[in-house]
């Protein structure tokens, strides 16, 4: 207990949306509790008076959901007293006002010290958290079984074959350590072509099956990257791995029998040679994102741009490349990059301009700089900043995205292989939020907790990076204090702005809250609640052991590594709801509290950054499953408005839903705000997306290519075509109907990443 350095204060002003109230702030090794007495009228004969309400009421704040924390030291002449300000993960905005100042200093350090300074997962709340009885009696652990799930798509050794098996070579993770245990690949898929083929992919992650559609046996795989470099390395492995993907729903010898690449592509490479794999490869123990940063960054421009060029014919089967164009092709640099379609000539590669980490988490800081008043005043969002954070474009892109995902594979009758870079952030949203557009099951609460089991907790995104569970010291600034620049866009609001002058008037003004803290429901209460049954001590238990061989490991949270990625899956899979209301089971508040417990760390779910880090930690009895939560209180999360009735004669009823961009708007209940305050009025709701900046004419699609032609791709050695309207009509009319938005046209024929400079979409400044 030597983080505690002090334990109760008193005499502590909560500040909350332009509100205050007096109450005690205690500070335990899991939680931050402020507790007050509201006061009700007791009027007799139109006398006004006060009592006090039956209970306390409490916000509990854990400490990794804290994002930023402000200590605001007032010096005595001032008459003002010391505040800290907190900016919570799910945007919770608090301000603490303390009347003595080393007071203040005690709680800031006591909480970052509770925060960013224990080193190891294992120290998080979900290793000592005692749930209640409701939750004691479900086992959230149980929901998924990848070998039923499997089941449930057709694929087993009992079963009829439908192509796909079932390999077991990485259950003991030495494969790839990054992946599940069970990878469900192409019945005439050896494991000894899986060994070769993933030496040609980043991570190893090769290409493997996420989804299968039931009626015409179509599939969604997903990989990373293949490490295709300077040189324009290749693998036959990896051609014959995807080209028995995208074989296995035909029917005949083609679908059946050989897998062999044609002759064609075995004898085109570069050079006339095919480039062996022994060659020296780069090292991956370097952050992809970051590496693919700093290439963008380096990239020159010497020439001016061209027109776009259209070429060849038609192919179904797509390989999806979520990154911008010119961000795929600079990876070659370094050993990395993108399909040459030369070898992979029965597909068709489509790039989407999805923006990586570092670009999604700018954007949300936007979002945060039009909210971050949100403790001391209660004035509505800066809606023209929101506009300008390009959020919704964001979300917008990545379900377009998904969109074209689901029509290729539920109208089009195609597969689809989807990668990133390292393929567990863009190709873990696209694909699910695809399945979720192909699949019933997936919009119902059971589906949904397997959907993301299996599509974001098996496959490896990086949760731990990605939310930093552990805080950082970065994340903790003293105002007067500050050295530098670094943590400019950490602040609150500016040390002489307006943010600071605000909030030295609010706290000033006499009469400008309710002293008698006579509010009719206490802004208290938020939707962080921590004991929904009870609201007594803290339910926490003995921490259990970690497993042997994590104990030493010192955890570290990188903030250039964390980016909202899951978040927007939740984002975007509310705009689905909002767009579909009697599809899903689940509903709105059901995703609110997901995103609230990803951050919370009271479960062990979202803990770590793999499968096999899980498995090692043996956080299956360690901790609790944050399912249990849910399926304690399912009928707070169910959606009255549900019809699980499937009918694709009827409308409305239809398997398959399809994102409508053209809706995407603000999840204003995320961000505890009113429709109007972050949409716009009620009367323009039909235009939501216009009135919030979001260019509803673009499309995500950057690139399209094949083996011998390319619109809008930065590809090079490929022709030039006059001819472009025709030749765009015709390529796109045949991957569903789709178009490049005029807004992500790239233009040029043949660029190379040295040349592209003006075009390329920047990463990061």
């Amino acid at each position: 207990m030597e983080r505690t350095r002090i334990a109760k204060v008193d005499d502590v002003k909560l500040v909350r949306c332009g509100q205050q109230v007096d109450g005690t702030l205690h500070l335990t090794p899991h939680h931050l509790i402020f507790s007050h007495t509201p006061f009700e009228d007791d009027s007799i004969g139109g006398t006004p008076g006060k009592a006090p309400a039956s209970k306390p009421r409490e916000l509990w704040i854990t400490y990794p959901i804290i994002q930023i924390c402000t200590l605001r030291p007032s010096p005595p002449a001032s008459h003002l007293p010391s505040s800290i300000r907190l900016r919570c993960r799910d945007f919770t905005f608090v301000c603490f006002c303390f009347v003595d100042d080393k007071k203040a200093r005690d709680v800031y350090e006591c909480i970052k010290a509770w925060t960013c300074k224990l080193g190891k997962i294992e120290k998080l709340y979900a290793f000592s958290y005692e749930p209640p009885k409701p939750e004691r009696e479900v086992n959230g652990w149980e929901v998924y079984n990848a070998r039923r799930e499997w089941k449930r798509l057709g694929i087993s050794e009992k079963g009829v074959d439908k192509g796909w098996r079932i390999s077991t070579i990485n259950t003991d993770y030495g494969f790839s350590p990054t992946y599940p245990a069970l990878l469900p690949v192409p019945s005439t898929i050896s494991d000894n072509t899986l060994n070769y083929a993933g030496k040609y992919r980043s991570r190893v992650r090769v290409p493997v099956l996420t989804y299968l559609h039931p009626v015409n046996n179509c599939s969604i795989t997903r990989s990373s990257q293949p490490l295709v470099g300077v040189r324009g390395n290749r693998s036959i492995q990896d051609e014959k791995l995807i080209l028995a993907i995208f074989s296995t729903s035909q029917s005949g010898p083609e679908g059946s029998g050989s897998n062999t690449p044609p002759d064609s592509q075995e004898q085109r490479s570069s050079g006339g040679e095919v480039p062996s794999l022994s060659s020296p490869q780069p090292s991956f123990n370097a952050d992809t994102e970051a590496l693919e940063d700093q290439l963008m960054r380096e990239t020159g421009s010497n020439g001016k741009p061209t027109e776009p060029q259209v070429y060849g014919a038609q192919q179904h089967n797509l390989i999806i490349d979520a990154r911008p164009t010119v961000n795929a092709y600079a990876m070659q640099a370094v050993g990395l990059g993108s399909e040459n379609m030369d070898h992979y000539r029965f597909a068709t590669k489509a790039y989407l301009g999805i923006d990586n980490i570092h670009v999604m988490r700018e954007s949300l800081n936007k979002v945060i700089d039009a909210l971050k008043e949100s403790d001391v005043t209660p004035l509505a969002p800066n809606r023209e900043l929101l506009a300008k954070s390009g959020w919704l474009k964001h979300i917008g892109g990545i379900l377009d995205g998904a969109g074209l995902i689901a029509k290729q594979v539920g109208l089009q009758h195609s597969h689809v292989l989807i990668h990133c870079s390292d393929g567990w952030d863009r190709t873990s949203q696209l694909s699910a939020l695809s399945q979720l557009c192909l699949d019933p099951y997936y919009r119902t609460l059971e589906g949904f907790i397997c959907l993301v089991e299996k599509d974001w907790v098996s496959f490896g995104h990086m949760f731990a990076h990605r939310a930093g569970f552990l805080s950082s010291e970065k994340w903790f600034i003293i105002e007067n204090e500050r050295v530098g620049g670094d943590n400019e866009e950490l602040r609150f609001g500016n040390n002489s702005g307006p943010g600071k002058a605000l909030e030295s008037a609010l706290l000033s003004a006499k009469g400008f809250f309710n002293k008698d803290n006579k509010s009719r429901e206490s802004f208290v209460d938020s939707d962080g609640e921590m004991q929904p049954y009870e609201t007594g001590s803290p339910n926490v238990r003995k921490a259990s052991t970690p497993a042997k061989g994590n104990g030493g490991q010192k955890h570290v949270t990188k903030p250039k590594e964390t980016s909202p990625v899951f978040h927007q899956f939740l984002d975007a899979t509310f705009q689905l709801i909002h767009q579909y209301p009697t599809r899903f089971e689940f509903n709105e508040r059901f995703l609110r509290r997901l995103l609230y417990h990803l951050y919370s760390c009271q479960y062990g779910t979202f803990l770590y950054n793999s499968e096999r880090e899980r498995v090692d930690s043996k956080l299956h009895h360690a901790t609790r499953s944050v399912w249990d939560y849910f399926l304690a209180r399912k009928d707070q999360f169910l959606n009255d408005r549900y019809d699980g009735s499937i009918d694709d004669n009827v409308r409305g009823n239809e398997r398959l839903i399809f994102p409508k961009t053209g809706e995407v708007r603000w999840w204003n209940e995320l961000f505890g705000r009113t429709y109007a305050e972050m949409n716009g009025p009620i009367a323009t709701r039909h235009n939501t997306s216009t009135n919030n900046g979001m260019d509803t004419t673009s499309s995500v699609l950057t690139g399209i290519e094949t083996a011998d032609n390319a619109l809008g791709a930065a590809t090079t050695g490929k022709a030039v075509s006059n001819d472009v309207p025709e030749r765009t009509s015709a390529l796109a009319a045949g991957i569903s109907g789709l178009a490049i938005g005029k807004a992500r046209m790239s233009i040029g024929g043949a660029k190379t990443p040295s040349n592209a400079r003006e075009e390329m979409e920047v990463e990061m400044q």
